[in-house]
């Protein structure tokens, strides 16, 4: 039998936490033009839009993400692994609540139970959220060293 770990794709954490910036800021893009979408061709009021969009910005950004990226960067670091499979950049659970999401926000849209254009409202804030998320995860890998520094000492 062969051993299959030597077909699994490996990479060093740096580029690790570049690819879930990539990754983390196009879905995050994805989220932003679908809620854009919604607003504009349904003719949302873009005063409540801009007021909602940015409460959940801020909430998700502050209160979730910033906390998924401290967790998933510090995992990333502490391992041991110099190289860690390309799909590290998540832990299983992490998977597991992204398709979760990723299933209920097609399921809302399809379903249309909500008003298109609270929807669209709603996913602008997460998906600039999501987006920002991106950056700072891009932004630990651009800056490598200090974020090693930083998650190594605690």
């Amino acid at each position: 039998m062969y051993n299959l770990k030597q077909y699994i794709p490996r990479v060093q954490k740096r580029s690790l936490l570049l690819i879930a910036g990539f990754i983390w800021g196009f879905a995050g893009f994805r989220v932003l033009t679908l809620g854009l979408g919604d607003v504009e061709s349904n003719k949302g009021n873009l005063i409540f839009s801009l007021i909602f969009s940015s409460i959940v910005f801020y909430i998700f950004l502050k209160f979730v993400f910033n906390k998924i990226i401290k967790k998933h960067t510090k995992r990333i670091i502490k391992n041991t692994l110099e190289k860690q499979c390309v799909f590290s950049f998540f832990d299983f659970k992490s998977y597991c609540i992204m398709g979760f999401m990723i299933f209920l926000g097609i399921t809302v849209r399809s379903a249309k139970i909500f008003n298109p254009v609270y929807v669209g409202t709603f996913y602008i804030g997460l998906g600039l959220a999501l987006f920002v998320a991106g950056i700072l995860f891009l932004q630990s890998s651009i800056k490598f060293e200090k974020t090693k520094f930083k998650y190594e000492n605690l």
